[in-house]
């Protein structure tokens, strides 16, 4: 026999599967001995109450097995079919090769940077060693920036795509089936690389093909259609199908496009710093305690404010998380966030953001479409140049930048590579610093001990989206201009996340297959 039960209970009561089976025969006259299986539809925490409750709405398998569930994805072999040619083995590639091996086509991928076992000592270099490899870091290599940045895998993307078929697709590489039903999944940084391994392995079983240390160098175009594309300065491959999912930190390929004539623009995008908090100071302002329950996760927050006429917000949060160097080239400063699959560090960082549009980079107006990218440029050099010129970041402590005075000492962070304390007035366009002063106030009034000394600041935030669109057709996905081009994910313009990401990587392998069969 099943049963489905919706119902909001606290975490004392529910907190663990074993609580939760008391629950339910104290609660619902199920029988503890009986339950063979809960089938979890969705999972949610309530914390806005001072009690926080957790919701649950799931099936009870009682004497009775669930049914089997079966794989929905049909992975095709394709080794001698028609083939499709990707830049970028992130999100937006990964899902348009998994989408074109059952659509019949053959996925080629060709990634810049290492596979995600040889990019971890790069990492490890970049990290400990201050030593940045420009094709093989937190932003370059296999699974793109969110590989080791964490695996939040929530998004507002519904109307773009089927999300839970993104869900399902991790599961199927071996994500934990948590995150079908939790209301913010979450991989773990930890986990994340053998999931994306396994999705090259089934692309490559399939008969697709995967190429590493492969960088694209020049795309190749002939009567404004897409004939072919160069790798490493020297090799040529022909192409009529090339999906360019490069990510929001390929500048080169931003350069190259406007040295080949191909369209591109600046668009709005957001930049701003990392905040960091002790955990303990987080969950106690969430879930208004003095210690967090042990049956509650880590807790997190998200902030959206609107202040000087700008939308100010927190990005990426990371519970239980780690500040990262996320620097793509020598001579600036970028700073991210991860958390590891159990979120257990004793910080919490985050995204805190403000939104830039054309006004802001107008002195950059000389560069043209890659005018907001000179603008981000700009302020991660002038970040790296102020302080000790390798990566720490600058820094200050919250109260003090809100007062405008520099900090005496700093607290000590997550971020390895170190920080140097500076006023974060002299290396943040004043625009910026105005908007985060405004709304940090506005969020001190709904959240109470949130301005604190123990919180500090890390400059600088650069990398939330990409400042360039490369410009498509809204039904055929092909650039607006060249045929066979389809502008792919973040780096395109098209996804903020993850999960978008991925569903654009989808939408272009469908668009691909429809328009040649329209032609």
């Amino acid at each position: 026999m099943k049963q489905s039960f919706e119902f909001v209970a606290s975490a004392e009561e529910i907190g663990t599967e074993e609580l939760l089976k008391d629950y339910l025969q104290r609660h619902c006259s199920v029988v503890v001995k009986d339950i063979v299986h809960i089938q979890y539809h969705k999972k949610s925490i309530d914390a806005r109450s001072l009690t926080p409750k957790i919701h649950i709405n799931c099936t009870v398998f009682c004497d009775e097995q669930p049914p089997q569930k079966k794989s929905d994805f049909n992975f095709l072999q394709v080794q001698y079919a028609e083939e499709v040619c990707i830049i970028g083995s992130g999100p937006a590639g990964l899902f348009a090769a998994l989408q074109l091996l059952e659509l019949g086509k053959k996925p080629i991928i060709f990634e810049r940077g290492k596979d995600v076992r040889n990019r971890r000592r790069d990492l490890a270099n970049l990290t400990k060693q201050h030593v940045v490899d420009i094709d093989s870091n937190y932003c370059f290599g296999e699974g793109g920036a969110g590989t080791y940045s964490d695996g939040k895998l929530y998004t507002r993307s519904n109307k773009r795509g089927n999300v839970q078929r993104i869900l399902e697709l991790f599961v199927y590489h071996g994500a934990d089936e948590r995150i079908l039903y939790e209301s913010h999944p979450h991989i773990g940084t930890n986990k994340l690389p053998e999931i994306i391994s396994a999705m090259r392995q089934t692309i490559l079983n399939c008969g697709g093909e995967f190429y590493f240390e492969k960088k694209l160098t020049d795309i190749l175009v002939e009567g404004k259609k897409i004939k072919g594309i160069v790798l490493n300065g020297n090799e040529h491959v022909n192409a009529n199908s090339l999906i360019l999912a490069t990510g929001h930190s390929a500048r080169d390929v931003f350069e190259l496009c406007v040295q080949n004539n191909i369209a591109i623009e600046a668009k709005p995008f957001a930049m701003g710093v990392r905040i960091e908090h002790p955990q303990n100071l987080i969950d106690q302002i969430q879930y208004k305690c003095k210690t967090r329950n042990a049956y509650l996760p880590p807790a997190t927050y998200q902030f959206v404010e609107q202040a000087q006429g700008r939308g100010v917000f927190s990005f990426c949060m990371c519970p239980g998380g780690i500040i990262a160097p996320a620097v793509t080239a020598p001579n600036e400063i970028v700073v991210n966030g991860w958390s590891p699959s159990k979120r257990n560090n004793q910080f919490a960082n985050s995204g805190f953001v403000v939104s830039l549009t054309p006004p802001d980079w107008q002195q950059f107006q000389q560069y043209g479409p890659l005018a907001a990218l000179r603008f981000q440029q700009a302020v991660e050099q002038r970040c790296y140049a102020m302080g000790n010129q390798n990566l720490q970041a600058p820094a200050q402590r919250l109260v003090d930048f809100m007062n405008q005075k520099k900090s005496a000492t700093l607290p000590l962070t997550s971020y390895l590579p170190g920080t140097y304390n500076i006023a974060l007035d002299d290396v943040l366009p004043q625009q910026m610093i105005g908007a985060m002063r405004q709304a940090l106030r506005q969020i001190e009034k709904k959240k109470k001990a949130y301005i604190t000394n123990e919180a500090v600041l890390l400059a600088t935030e650069s990398r939330t989206s990409s400042p360039v669109r490369i410009p498509r057709n809204a039904f055929t996905f092909e650039h607006i201009e060249i045929q066979g081009l389809y502008p792919c994910g973040e780096g395109a313009g098209y996804a903020g996340g993850i999960v978008s990401a991925a569903i654009d990587g989808e939408n272009c392998a469908k668009a691909i297959v429809q328009n040649q069969k329209k032609n």
